[in-house]
């Protein structure tokens, strides 16, 4: 039988989401390609255990992780109902819609037919009454965006969800978005973009100002750039690793020498710092001087020690100036 660590809440950061009264740890845990059929279910209850027994109380998932698509819900709920029976109330669960689940028009995109009819969909697979956080996964070109607000919102009145989020929503419509929420009396409890050294989108093209200004916190993915910001290409591309073993993500053309050498540099600096160059990445992404306070970075793991490296990150967030502007300098 499963007994968390009872020093659980002791090395880890919980910081609060935008004007909302829910706080985030500064680490979450995405099921995303390292869970359901990719990973055995022992596995999947080491990565899950160690996370919750290092703080990480939040494990972010969508009806299409996998894969196949709805195998992480399916792989998760599983553990809730084995290893954490009787934490619910210490957990939050995430997931999403908006990217295409099955055939037929009504498996992709921001109706209120899909939207809802997923919800009920991923509630079954992770045998729940509730999930504490329900996003829209990506903008949709051609649905009313009150339509899809408006889905969000009854997920919310229905109290199959805690609160309501959108995610790789620009800042134009993000601000759309939030004022609908707004108006519907259910506001956008946080925003999940992607960001990281590599990809700087959040500030450069107004997200982050945006979500300062609509008081909606921010949990951003692939912080690590896939892999790229670690020390897994320092001599090449393993073929074990995301780049060697699949292109669907991290496409070998996208490791450039000129990449490379740049990571290389990276290296240097964070062991300057005394942490690995993960940790820095994971440092930088949540550091205080950012233009706008990330909430969470999310991170994924197909082991256990990989969470704990992750985890060591929180023992420095801070970067002197000089060492910014030397990050500055290697990113150009």
């Amino acid at each position: 039988m499963y007994i968390p660590d009872p020093n659980r809440y002791q090395s880890m950061e919980y910081r609060r989401s935008g004007r909302s009264g829910l706080k985030l740890p500064a680490l979450s845990l995405g099921l995303w390609h390292n869970f359901g059929g990719v990973t055995t279910h022992e596995n999947a209850r080491a990565l899950t255990r160690t996370a919750f027994d290092l703080g990480i109380t939040h494990f972010d998932l969508a009806n299409n992780y996998g894969p196949p698509p709805g195998s992480a819900e399916e792989a998760f709920g599983r553990i809730l109902k084995s290893d954490f029976a009787g934490l619910r109330d210490e957990l939050i669960i995430s997931t999403k819609a908006g990217y295409g689940m099955g055939v037929g028009p009504y498996q992709d995109w921001g109706s209120r037919k899909y939207l809802l009819s997923s919800l009920d969909a991923s509630l079954k697979r992770l045998g729940l009454d509730y999930v504490d956080i329900f996003y829209h996964h990506r903008p949709d070109p051609e649905t009313p965006l009150e339509e899809t607000m408006g889905a969000l919102d009854q997920a919310v009145r229905s109290g199959k969800a805690l609160y309501a989020a959108v995610s790789n929503y620009p800042a134009d419509r993000l601000r759309q978005a939030a004022k609908i929420l707004r108006d519907l009396g259910t506001p956008c409890l946080i925003h999940q973009p992607k960001y990281s050294m590599f990809v700087r989108d959040p500030e450069t093209q107004g997200l982050f100002e945006a979500l300062g200004d609509e008081g909606i916190g921010s949990i951003v993915f692939s912080p690590l750039a896939q892999g790229l910001l670690t020390d897994r290409y320092l001599e090449g591309i393993p073929a074990d690793s995301r780049a060697g073993s699949s292109a669907v993500f991290l496409k070998p053309e996208q490791i450039t020498q000129d990449k490379l050498a740049r990571v290389k540099k990276l290296n240097s600096l964070a062991l300057s710092r005394g942490q690995s160059l993960s940790q820095m990445a994971l440092a930088w992404v949540l550091r205080p001087q950012g233009k706008h306070q990330v909430t969470s970075a999310l991170i994924g793991a197909s082991k256990p020690q990989q969470i704990v490296e992750n985890v060591g990150a929180l023992k420095n967030l801070e970067f002197t100036s000089g060492e910014l502007n030397a990050i500055e300098g290697i990113l150009g």
